[in-house]
């Protein structure tokens, strides 16, 4: 099973919904056997804390559950997962730090995947309305489709 870890700040908004929608799709697809995820931040803000609930709303009203409780990134981290798949250029930085060199490898941003946006952040919409949540939702559901596809091998739709 390929373990994958999704990284943003607080572990409240990205990063947890970017670990929902992965699992939904991992699910949908029947691959929930060939993955696993989580989530967590950078920062200690919200450790133990559900995610922000306007992701919580968000993800609902595209039909993907969710179930967190937030964490902070730690250097086991870099042992457990397989990928770690940050939100922006600050995550990434603030998990190098973290990480064992070694592990650097295991470590990529998430738009990497995106056909629309490769290599660009995905913005923190937290100080944002409903329509920054949404814009979120849109660039992480198409980087995942891209990024399930490619570590699967499935074909291109």
């Amino acid at each position: 099973m390929q373990r994958i870890l999704f990284v943003c700040l607080g572990n409240i908004c990205r990063s947890p919904l970017a670990e929902a929608v992965f699992t939904h799709k991992v699910r949908s697809l029947g691959l929930s056997g060939k993955f696993g995820a989580d989530s967590c931040g950078t920062a200690d803000y919200h450790i133990g804390s559900a995610p922000d609930p306007r992701t919580i709303k968000n993800a609902l009203k595209n039909g993907v559950a969710m179930h967190h409780a937030c964490r902070q990134l730690c250097p086991d981290d870099f042992e457990i997962f397989d990928r770690i798949f940050v939100m922006d250029s600050s995550n990434l930085r603030h998990a190098l730090r973290i990480g064992p060199e070694d592990r650097h490898h295991k470590v990529q941003l998430i738009r990497t995947y995106d056909p629309l946006g490769a290599g660009q952040d995905v913005p923190d919409p937290y100080y944002g309305d409903e329509r920054d949540f949404q814009e979120v939702f849109d660039i992480l559901d198409r980087t995942i489709d891209e990024l399930i596809r490619q570590e699967a091998g499935l074909a291109k739709s």
